[in-house]
C-alpha cells in the first residue's frame, strides 16, 4: 500500500525491521505504508559497511519525507554493528573514568558520543537509541554495565556529555528506560518486571531523566504498582508526568511492542492502542514479522501531524554529509578517537 498525497508530508506511527542484508519486495511494501515512519536495524541486517551504506540509501530512496533509520549502539554488549566499527566500550566504564577523574570522564562521554553518531551517519543511519540514563543498583542483568553507575547527578552529566558529542556529529538522542529500569532484576524482554517501591524512592531515578538533556525517551516495560498498575510505556499517569512535571516535549518512543514486558496489554493491536493512547509518539514492532503486518492490515489509527513533527525533528541535523572515506580525514573524528585510546576506551 503506497502512502496517500496527504500522508507524505507526515511519518508514521510505526519503527518496523526487516530479515535480511538488503530490501525484499515485501520489505518494500511494507516500510511504504503510511502507518511506518522508520525502521530499526540489527545485527542480522549488517555484513560490512557498504552493505550498510547501500540499504541505507535504498530505505531513504522509499519515502519523502524519509523514514528515520534507527539502531541501538550504546557501546559495550548493545552494539549491533561491530567489525568495521570502532569497538565502543559499556557506559560503565565512562563513570569508572569519571570517579578517578571527573573531567576525563566528561570528555571522554562527548568524543564517544561524536564518533559513535559519526561513524553511523557516514553509513547512512540517522539515529541511535542512546543513551541508557537507568541506574546501576547492582542487580539488573539487562541494565548493568549498560548503565555510567549509581549517582544520578552523575549518570545524567555523562549523558549531556555524550549527547552533545552525537549533536555535534548532527544526531539527536534517546534517553531509555523511563522512569527507571535499574531497580528490578527481570528482563523485560523475557519477563514482566515488577518494581515495587513507592513514587518518593523512586525519584532518584526519576532524577536523571529530569536532568537528562534527551531528544527522545523510551519508557521502560516494567509496572510501578505505587504509580499505576500498567508498565510506565502504556501509562498516561507515567507520561503525563513526563510531560507536564519534567517538562519533556521530545519524541516518546514505546519500548518494543514484541516484548515479554508488554504481554500484559493483550494482542499487539491492544499494545500498539495503548502505548499510543498513553502519549507514545512512534511504537517498536520488532522481530514478529506477523504482528508488525497484523498491525498494518487492520490498525485503525492514522498518522498524527503533530507526532509526526516531533518525529521529523530527529532527523539528522545535515543527513548525507559525508562519507566514510570522507570522516577518516577529518581532524575531529581523528582527534576524538585519540582520545578514547588515550583514555583506554577502545578494544
Amino acid at each position: 500500500m503506497n502512502p496517500t498525497p496527504a500522508d507524505t508530508v507526515t511519518l508514521g506511527p510505526l519503527m518496523i525491521d526487516i530479515a535480511g542484508t538488503e530490501l525484499t519486495a515485501l520489505d518494500r511494501e511494507r516500510l511504504s505504508h503510511p502507518l511506518v515512519g522508520g525502521i530499526i536495524l540489527f545485527t542480522r541486517n549488517y555484513r560490512d559497511r557498504e552493505q550498510l551504506t547501500a540499504l541505507c540509501a535504498d530505505i531513504h530512496a522509499l519515502r519523502e519525507p524519509r523514514l528515520l533509520i534507527a539502531v541501538d549502539h550504546e557501546g559495550g554488549r548493545v552494539q549491533r554493528f561491530r567489525e568495521g566499527f570502532t569497538r565502543l566500550p559499556a557506559m560503565r566504564r565512562l563513570g569508572e573514568l569519571h570517579a578517578q577523574d571527573a573531567q576525563a570522564g566528561l570528555d571522554a562521554a562527548r568524543a564517544l558520543g561524536e564518533v559513535l553518531a559519526a561513524e553511523l551517519l557516514a553509513c547512512g543511519v540517522d539515529f541511535s537509541f542512546t543513551p541508557v540514563l537507568d541506574l546501576d543498583y547492582g542487580h539488573s542483568s539487562v541494565i548493568g554495565d549498560r548503565s555510567f553507575g549509581r549517582d544520578p547527578e552523575t549518570v545524567a552529566a555523562l549523558a549531556n556529555a555524550l549527547v552533545a558529542g552525537l549533536h555535534a556529529a548532527g544526531m539527536k538522542s534517546c534517553g531509555k528506560h523511563f522512569p527507571g529500569h535499574g531497580h528490578v532484576a527481570a528482563d523485560s524482554h523475557v519477563a514482566i518486571p515488577v518494581d515495587e517501591r513507592p513514587l518518593a524512592q523512586l525519584q532518584e531515578d526519576i532524577a536523571a531523566f529530569r536532568l537528562g538533556q534527551v531528544d527522545a525517551v523510551m519508557p521502560a516495560h516494567v509496572i510501578y504498582p505505587a504509580v499505576d498498575s500498567r508498565p510506565a510505556g502504556f501509562s498516561p499517569v507515567w507520561q503525563t508526568m513526563l510531560r507536564e512535571d519534567l517538562g519533556f516535549d521530545g519524541v516518546v518512543f514505546s519500548d518494543d511492542l514484541s516484548m515479554e514486558g508488554a504481554s500484559v496489554v493483550g494482542g499487539i493491536a491492544e499494545r500498539a492502542t495503548a502505548a499510543w493512547e498513553a502519549g507514545c509518539d512512534m511504537l517498536l514492532v520488532c522481530n514478529a514479522p506477523e504482528a508488525a503486518a497484523q498491525l498494518l492490515a487492520s490498525w485503525p489509527v492514522r498518522p498524527d501531524p503533530r507526532r509526526s513533527a516531533r518525529i521529523l525533528k530527529l532527523r539528522p541535523a545535515v543527513p548525507d554529509s559525508t562519507d566514510w572515506a570522507a570522516l577518516q580525514a577529518q581532524s575531529s573524528y581523528r582527534l576524538n578517537l585519540a582520545k578514547l585510546a588515550d583514555y583506554t576506551l577502545l578494544a
